[in-house]
């Protein structure tokens, strides 16, 4: 089978392969998050808890899972045509646009543009397979 051309890209395909990289750890960040714990129930007697438990009046820092913020904000840095390109990456993966019709799926991606690029995608629990998906059909 012989391997489809190599589409031009607006966007490196490096940096697509760290979107993909960085959208695994957040889906995977998300299934831990969705796992059903109900097995493990645990009941605590909130009284005793409240009486043993003592602060030393500092805030208790909060844990953050910063890829999910990192990668928004890499999204959102990209210039017009580097969004536009990784939309239609997307659209080929996810199966809207042939990898033929590729620069049609740019125009389309720059036409439709509204509010942040980083919104639409991250609000794609199946980002990375369709950013891995529409590199290969693309030949990257």
């Amino acid at each position: 089978m012989q391997a489809p051309p190599k589409a031009d890209l607006a966007i490196d395909p490096a940096t697509v392969r760290l979107f993909v990289a960085k959208a695994k750890a957040v889906a995977a960040d998300l299934d831990l998050e969705n796992l059903d714990q109900s097995a493990d129930t645990v009941e605590f007697d909130i009284e005793r808890l409240e009486d043993s438990h003592h602060h030393d009046g500092l805030a208790e820092e909060e844990t953050e899972d910063l890829t999910s913020v990192e990668l928004q904000e890499l999204i959102d840095d990209l210039n017009d045509d580097e969004a536009a390109s990784l939309v239609a990456i997307v659209w080929v993966g996810r199966g809207d646009f042939e990898a033929s019709d590729f620069a049609t799926a740019v125009s389309e991606a720059r036409d439709r543009a509204e509010g942040a690029t980083s919104t639409y995608l991250l609000g794609m629990p199946l980002l990375a397979d369709y950013l891995d998906s529409g590199l290969d059909a693309l030949g990257h």
